[in-house]
């Protein structure tokens, strides 16, 4: 069974100012998730699952999905900030999604097989992709846990030079699996490293050297009905906040101190870029038309079938 590419792209783009998603960084009117799903093809991947919001589907289906037919299968689901587990309900005056766990949770009907989940404002590059297609197509042991993988990134290489960014600051063990996931959601750049400023007066120094996740996760169907439970109880605590957030690394990493999960951690040999301010747009541009000189990626991704 071929695997499904599962790709993350519910939100507004608050920092950036407008649906980054459908932005163009490429010579030929590519935005980046165009590169993912080529990428995604070439390294054998069988559906491209695309989680947004009802209110720019129209949109998103015409500028988007459309480009698709004929090349790989499309499907969609829809994150929406009232689909909440029964007994939870929105707080008054909360307009902001619950964060990837709940737009992962979306596409429980829709998927299937082994999966990979990334965000859609990300360049992953196509070394990735080929990693984990080979590892998602392995069989999983039997034994109870449940077996998933991820590519890391050094977090040197994922930094923006125009303000804060989130990552997933990961610690593997001796054999190569993810120890730990420490989320950290104000990442400034500092020096030749970089601190977090989550916490005034208590900034935690960085190398730079740290491998983060960036949502670039393989998982098997078994993740919803964990990632299920794991939501209700983010709810029960945080719930009625108006800003609070469930994220998938958090939420796996709870999973693999408990006991019920284990994920390896692959390399890569290729740069992570991405969008995170409008300033970050002529830096990925430029590094799109690098990677095409390079003989990479063609002038146009979509030119023919």
């Amino acid at each position: 069974m071929k695997p499904t590419l599962l790709i993350l792209a519910a939100g507004m783009g608050s920092r950036y100012g407008g649906l980054k998603q459908l932005d163009a960084m490429g010579p030929s009117g590519e935005v980046v998730l165009d590169y993912s799903v080529f990428d995604a093809i070439r390294a054998g991947f069988g559906k491209v699952v695309f989680v947004i919001r009802r209110d720019f589907e129209e949109l998103f289906r015409t500028q988007i999905g459309s480009k698709f037919e004929g090349r790989i299968a499309v499907d969609y689901a829809f994150q929406d900030l009232n689909d909440l587990p029964a007994g939870f309900s929105v707080p008054e005056g909360r307009t902001k999604p619950w964060g990837t766990a709940h737009a992962l949770l979306a596409a429980a009907n829709v998927v299937n097989e082994p999966f990979l989940m990334i965000n859609a404002d990300d360049f992953y590059g196509q070394d990735a992709y080929k990693k984990i297609a080979a590892d998602l197509v392995q069989p999983r042991p039997s034994d109870g846990k449940s077996h998933w993988s991820m590519v890391g990134f050094y977090l040197k290489n994922t930094l923006s030079e125009h303000g804060s960014v989130s990552r997933g600051v990961c610690k593997r063990d001796a054999n190569g699996m993810l120890a730990t996931v420490t989320e950290m959601t104000k990442i400034f750049k500092h020096g030749a490293g970089a601190e977090n400023r989550e916490v005034e007066g208590a900034f935690v120094p960085l190398t730079g050297d740290e491998v983060v996740s960036m949502n670039f996760f393989g998982f098997t169907p078994d993740i919803f009905p964990q990632l299920r439970q794991a939501f209700a109880e983010f709810l029960t605590k945080r719930g009625n906040e108006l800003k609070s957030e469930c994220y998938v690394p958090a939420e796996v990493d709870a999973l693999i101190n408990v006991g019920k999960a284990e994920v390896r951690v692959l390399e890569t040999t290729g740069k992570w870029f991405g969008v995170t301010y409008p300033e970050d747009k002529t830096e990925v541009v430029a590094s799109i038309r690098a990677l095409i000189d390079a003989g990479e990626y063609p002038q146009s991704l979509w030119g023919a079938k």
